[in-house]
C-alpha cells in the first residue's frame, strides 16, 4: 500500500484540506463515472494530472473520498479529502483540532462518574460537530470550550460544575453557587 498526504486549500480556498491516497488492488468498478482531470500528483509516477473516476461522501459526512487514475502508468489509487478545524491556542500557536484532546481534558472531569467511553466519544463528536457547523476554518481554544459547556451538562451535572470550575476559573464558593443556581434555573425552564 502507498500512502500520501498532501496538505491545501478547499475550492474556495479558505480552509485547509487533508488528502490521503492509497493504491488499492483488484478489480475496478468505477469505470461507468465520467473522469475529469484534476491537480493531484500520482503517487506511483509523480504524474500532476489524474482523473478522478469516483467522488462519494464518507460515511463520518466530514470526508470525501475519491477513486483516481493515472492516465501516464494506468495505476488507480484513492484519496480521503478532509476539511481541517484549525484552533488557535492562548499562546497564538495553531494547532488543527483534536478531538481526543476534548475527550481527554473531560476524562478528568467525569472521574468517579457514571460515564462510559462511548459516552465521551459521542460528546467528542457534538463538540466537534458544532465547531464546525460555524463554517470557520479556525476557532479560538476558548470557543471550543464554550462549546464543551452544553453537551456535559446534559450528560453529567457533576462532571459539568467540575470542568466549568477550571474552564471559566471559579474563585470560590459564589462561583460555585452561581452555577448551581444556573443549572437549577435551566433544569426548571425545561
Amino acid at each position: 500500500m502507498v500512502e500520501l498526504e498532501r496538505v491545501g486549500c478547499d475550492d474556495y480556498g479558505t480552509s485547509p484540506v487533508r488528502t490521503q491516497a492509497s493504491e488499492t488492488t483488484g478489480p475496478s468498478h468505477y469505470s461507468h463515472y465520467s473522469a475529469i482531470l484534476v491537480g493531484m500528483h500520482c503517487p506511483f509516477c509523480q504524474n500532476p494530472d489524474t482523473k478522478v473516476v469516483d467522488t462519494r461522501l464518507n460515511e463520518d459526512g466530514h470526508s470525501i473520498r475519491r477513486r483516481r487514475e493515472c492516465p501516464k502508468c494506468g495505476k488507480r489509487f484513492t484519496t480521503v479529502e478532509t476539511s481541517m478545524l484549525l484552533v488557535m491556542k492562548r499562546s497564538g500557536n495553531i494547532e488543527p483540532f483534536d478531538r481526543e484532546k476534548v475527550v481527554s481534558g473531560v476524562r478528568k472531569a467525569c472521574q468517579g462518574r457514571p460515564i462510559n467511553e462511548d459516552d465521551l466519544k459521542l460528546l467528542g463528536q457534538k463538540v466537534e460537530e458544532d465547531l464546525r457547523s460555524r463554517g470557520l476554518a479556525q476557532v479560538k481554544s476558548d470557543e471550543v470550550g464554550r462549546a464543551i459547556l452544553g453537551p456535559l451538562r446534559d450528560l453529567d451535572e457533576v462532571a459539568y460544575l467540575r470542568f466549568a470550575s477550571v474552564y471559566q476559573n471559579f474563585e470560590g464558593l459564589d462561583d460555585f453557587e452561581s452555577a448551581i443556581s444556573e443549572l437549577k434555573r435551566n433544569k426548571n425552564a425545561a
